[in-house]
């Protein structure tokens, strides 16, 4: 991983980018500005190849300030060795579009809108593709209620689809996340091994 991370910096500069290793894999932390030209020198570098764009994921930190991560992971069959590049971004922050270096991009950021609602500029077609027409809110958001806001539902009565705001039911609005077998008048077998201590 070293020698792998003294050739990108030769590539991509010393100031370009954050190198970490993390998880046996380097890691690149770039600002969003140098992203595409970051993704195009580690394709077309001869040393580096990594012309297998694998996916991108995002990974939501809502006590930051720029809540977002945007994590690109590629391979270079070449080398036979994988690396990930990382861009933080706010809200509201408009991400670069991957998809001039790797068209392949196209759908994992659209993904990456639908449900988490990062932006990204200069994408052909950014629209939602998992969710319903209409949903309201990002569902991968970690703020983002549990339940949902509306529930789907057949009417039997009107014979159609209906969308209706969730009510809990009350068993589960007052659930006690005890173990079942906690609190009870009897002691079920091998409960006396760990009441012995």
């Amino acid at each position: 991983m070293e020698e792998l991370s003294n050739e990108v910096r030769r590539v991509l500069g010393e100031d370009t980018a954050n190198h970490a290793i993390r998880y046996g894999e380097l890691t690149l932390t770039v600002p969003a500005g140098a992203l595409v030209e970051t993704l195009r020198r580690l394709r077309d570098d001869p040393s580096l190849r990594f012309v297998s764009f694998i996916d991108i994921c995002g990974v939501d930190y809502p006590e930051r300030e720029q809540r977002f991560d945007v994590v690109y992971h590629l391979l270079s069959p070449y080398r036979n060795q994988r690396i990930r590049v990382k861009v933080m971004a706010g809200e509201d922050d408009l991400v670069p579009s991957a998809t001039p270096v790797f068209p392949a991009a196209d759908w994992y950021e659209r993904e990456a809108f639908d449900l988490y609602g990062i932006l990204f500029s200069g994408h052909p077609d950014l629209r939602r593709i998992l969710t319903d027409y209409g949903f309201d809110g990002y569902p991968l958001r970690k703020d983002f209620p549990m339940t949902g806001f509306v529930e789907v539902r057949y009417d039997e009565a009107v014979k159609q689809v209906v969308y209706e705001p969730v009510q809990l039911r009350q068993e589960m609005r007052n659930f006690d996340f005890l173990s079942p077998w906690e609190g009870t008048d009897y002691v079920l077998p091998g409960d006396e091994k760990s009441k012995a201590n």
